[in-house]
């Protein structure tokens, strides 16, 4: 048992960290909220870890309700941008004093220039191209983000001196951004304190 014990804490780092939420949404549709790799194929009944995806926080949203689907949760929201944030979905991890979580930041929609979350990537002009990662309020220069076209294929970008992208369209179906950040310090998930966390934040958006 103890060393089962000591395989699942050595695997946790790797799954919180590679596995990320994101939201998609066609037109003024359903919210689908995921849990797992976007840049690859969804396992029929949606990713091994979707189970830890329990209760995400819809930002203006208090009263949706969400349905479990075979792979991702469900919610009937206005129309918009859909927002959502999560920092429950895995346990902190690591020895006491050098304690590690993650906490999950997903939008859909490119409508929208404000941001609504401590970390977002967000549309310069609405309807655009050009992104950049938002750091309560504030652009990121030089932020890492990796594009997923509707092919799945990933092309990491670099942010300018501004902390804008653009993301190259090569045709269309779904296009999903990614960008992670670490921060240190007294830090805090739902399940308690922590030393570093990874803030890891999506954009999803449709080109028709």
């Amino acid at each position: 048992m103890r060393v089962l014990t000591l395989i699942l804490a050595l695997a946790l780092p790797s799954l919180a960290e590679a596995h990320e939420v994101w939201v998609e949404r066609d037109g003024n549709g359903p919210a689908r909220i995921y849990l797992g790799e976007p840049a690859e194929a969804l396992p029929p009944g949606g990713d091994p870890e979707f189970k830890r995806l329990v209760l995400p926080k819809i930002v203006g949203q208090t009263n949706a309700k969400l349905q479990r689907r075979a792979g991702f949760l469900e919610a009937d929201l206005p129309a918009g941008d859909v927002r959502v944030i999560d920092n429950s979905v895995f346990a902190p991890w690591g020895e006491d004093g050098a304690k590690e979580g993650v906490a999950y930041y997903a939008r859909a929609g490119r409508a929208d220039i404000k941001t609504r979350m401590p970390y977002e990537i967000a549309p310069l002009t609405a309807g655009d191209n050009r992104f950049a990662l938002i750091r309560n309020g504030k652009p990121i220069p030089a932020a890492k983000v990796t594009v997923i076209t509707p092919e799945r294929k990933s092309v990491e970008l670099t942010a300018d001196a501004n902390g804008a992208v653009a993301v190259p369209m090569a045709g269309k179906g779904r296009y999903l951004l990614t960008a992670a950040q670490v921060e240190t310090g007294k830090l805090h998930v739902a399940a308690g304190p922590v030393d570093k966390l990874h803030h890891i934040a999506t954009t999803s958006f449709v080109v028709d």
